[in-house]
């Protein structure tokens, strides 16, 4: 249990759960509902279920329970209340908050347990829109703030990527291509963030295209090879981190001069990075998308 992260302070409390710090004081000083305790030094910190309480106290108050009302319930009844609440209405909030909960604590348990819970009320792709995007948008920032390590998004980001890598097989098994065009996916030089790339390859195999998921870090003169191969390429990247701003549009007039200038393939790109560049540069054979649903949106009309 060494790795657990077990004490919180107000501003990590702020960063996990959205609720304003200046909040959280207003709430344990009028309604008692948090006991901060004192390390040895006499600092004031949040132990673990400080930070699940006010998970369910937030939940609550989301879903129209004043705070006076949620302040006279025993405390052992609050996560039977919110359990009720979820069932009953979206479960969205409280997933993400139990995904939450699985990551600082490495509970790989409460993940699985969670997913599953997902699965009998929505589609994978629906779980991709609806939690793991929000959920990974949060943990990219709260991981900014040094409210979680590393370690932590690594662990989360891996079993996330299981989920991805098995409803994918599954999809694959049950689809034949209905075209001759081809998708090869791919991530520039020293870019490792490929879970949207991964769910990309899922949705692009789910509409029925022939897709070849290459995965991180390929620069561009190895994918020469795949125009030996194949015709009528759409080659797609996600561009997180890399290239840098100064090497985008390089970046992209290499490609086009080494992929695209003597074909008929094409290169379809996202990803935070294109935010640096003017899309009406694109070389001739590039477009950028603003978004994974975008894309997946041109996939339904190309079909």
């Amino acid at each position: 249990m060494n790795n657990i992260k077990n004490r919180f302070s107000i501003k990590d409390l702020e960063n996990l759960t959205g609720i304003k710090a200046h909040t959280i004081r207003i709430w344990e000083k009028r309604y008692n509902l948090l006991e901060p305790k004192r390390t040895e030094t006499n600092i004031r910190y949040y132990d673990l279920a400080s930070f699940q309480k006010l998970l369910n106290v937030s939940y609550l108050n989301n879903n129209g329970y004043k705070i006076s009302k949620i302040a006279t319930i025993e405390p052992q009844k609050i996560p039977q209340l919110v359990r009720e609440i979820a069932t009953e209405t979206n479960m969205e909030s409280h997933a993400i908050n139990a995904l939450k909960l699985s990551m600082l604590n490495f509970d790989q348990t409460l993940f699985y347990k969670t997913f599953d819970s997902l699965q009998n009320e929505k589609t994978f792709e629906d779980i991709f829109y609806d939690i793991l995007i929000p959920l990974l948008t949060e943990i990219g920032l709260l991981w900014q703030t040094d409210t979680i390590t590393p370690a932590h998004e690594h662990f989360i980001s891996t079993l996330i990527r299981q989920k991805i890598l098995i409803s994918t097989e599954k999809t694959q098994s049950q689809q034949a291509f209905k075209s001759d065009k081809t998708f090869v996916l791919y991530l520039p030089d020293n870019e490792i963030h490929e879970l949207g790339l991964m769910f990309l390859n899922h949705e692009i195999i789910r509409h029925g295209y022939r897709s070849i998921f290459l995965g991180q870090s390929i620069p561009i003169t190895s994918l020469l090879a795949l125009k030996d191969y194949y015709t009528d390429i759409i080659f797609v990247s996600y561009f997180t981190i890399k290239p840098e701003k100064e090497n985008l549009s390089n970046y992209l007039n290499e490609f086009y001069n080494l992929i695209l200038e003597t074909s008929d393939n094409n290169l379809w790109v996202l990803g935070q990075m294109l935010n640096e560049i003017d899309n009406d540069q694109l070389p001739k054979n590039v477009r950028a998308f603003s978004s994974i649903k975008a894309l997946t949106k041109q996939l339904e009309i190309n079909a």
